[in-house]
């Protein structure tokens, strides 16, 4: 019997970005701690980490907000 890891493929590899999208993804989170700080609020370290591997490129947009819903942040 095969494992369901044999059936269903990876997720692709996320291709290296370019320094002009880390700039644009370091643009978007300043811009959201910006708005967060405006409304008196402050982004956790755990944050902070997703955000910085979102710029360097090691997740993307929709790896990055999935991993902030399911952090302790956003329950609390």
């Amino acid at each position: 019997m095969r494992a369901l890891s044999d059936t269903v493929p990876p997720p692709p590899a996320l291709l290296p970005i370019s320094e002009a999208q880390s700039i644009r993804r370091q643009q978007e989170v300043d811009f959201a701690r910006g708005s967060i700080r405006y409304e008196g609020g402050t982004l956790s370290t755990e944050v902070e980490g997703l955000n910085a591997r979102y710029v360097a490129g090691e997740i993307g947009s929709e790896e990055l907000t999935a991993a902030i819903l399911a952090s302790d942040t956003a329950r609390s």
